[in-house]
């Protein structure tokens, strides 16, 4: 199961705010739980002073590592060495990487190939690179804006939300990507199976999250697009509904 993951946390402390902190587990808690927490800089300098006031109430451990060349980024190198030794340990079933640089793009790549599960973590400024390597990629403002949020679980609140106010992802390329998915998953019908929708979602982009656009859960995301059709049918359990959703046609959709 997923939470059954341990996960090692490896942050970089020159690409991330430590305003994030609470946020940064939150979201970890969603995935697994965190065995290994470790955070790279350079201590000595007057800009990281802030995080470490946060380390003790997270039991993070700093890792010093001197800038002893300008220009080159000794933190990141400390972080990979690490995370390879991790990984040869055999001790944990996936990794948390946050940051907002690119540099460790083959890093994610390489823990895939080892089989590992990579969440990465970063603000929008990270390149595609990075977030594509990853298997989840979550962006920290978006994080943060959510659980600023006093959100209810119904989904009625949900429909009610200003989509505008925390909303990052691009509606038109979601709009497409759910018409293609729903395209090649459908039966006859033209419906699909909305768990199977989301599955393929979240495995072809990283990055997608309802959070994204404003919601909590993936229904009331594509109710709000107006562009689809949504169908409950009552499963063999008396308290489980499955969902499912089909492509409206171009009459209903104006």
């Amino acid at each position: 199961m997923e939470n059954d993951r341990k996960i090692a946390v490896l942050i970089d402390a020159d690409n991330v705010s430590d305003k994030y902190i609470k946020f940064i587990f939150d979201e970890i808690s969603n995935h697994g739980t965190p065995t290994i927490k470790r955070i790279y800089g350079d201590w000595t300098k007057p800009q990281l002073s802030s995080w470490k006031t946060v380390l003790l109430s997270y039991s993070i451990t700093p890792i010093q590592q001197y800038s002893y060349t300008s220009g080159k980024n000794a933190t990141d190198a400390a972080l990979i060495i690490d995370a390879m030794d991790i990984l040869y340990s055999r001790n944990v079933d996936g990794f948390c990487i946050v940051s907002s640089d690119s540099d460790f793009t083959r890093l994610a790549a390489r823990l895939r190939e080892a089989g590992l599960y990579v969440l990465g973590m970063g603000e929008k400024k990270t390149p595609i690179a990075f977030i594509s390597a990853c298997e989840k990629f979550k962006y920290l403002e978006v994080l943060a804006s959510t659980a600023s949020e006093d959100y209810e679980d119904s989904a009625e609140k949900d429909d009610k939300q200003d989509y505008q106010k925390n909303e990052t992802g691009n509606r038109n390329d979601l709009i497409e990507a759910l018409k293609i998915i729903i395209r090649e998953s459908s039966d006859e019908d033209g419906w699909a199976y909305l768990g199977e929708v989301g599955k393929r979602l979240n495995i072809r982009y990283p990055d997608f999250d309802t959070r994204n656009y404003g919601h909590t859960k993936l229904t009331p995301l594509i109710k709000s697009l107006r562009q689809f059709d949504i169908q409950s049918r009552k499963s063999n359990h008396p308290h489980i509904n499955h969902y499912f959703v089909r492509i409206k046609s171009k009459n209903k959709a104006q």
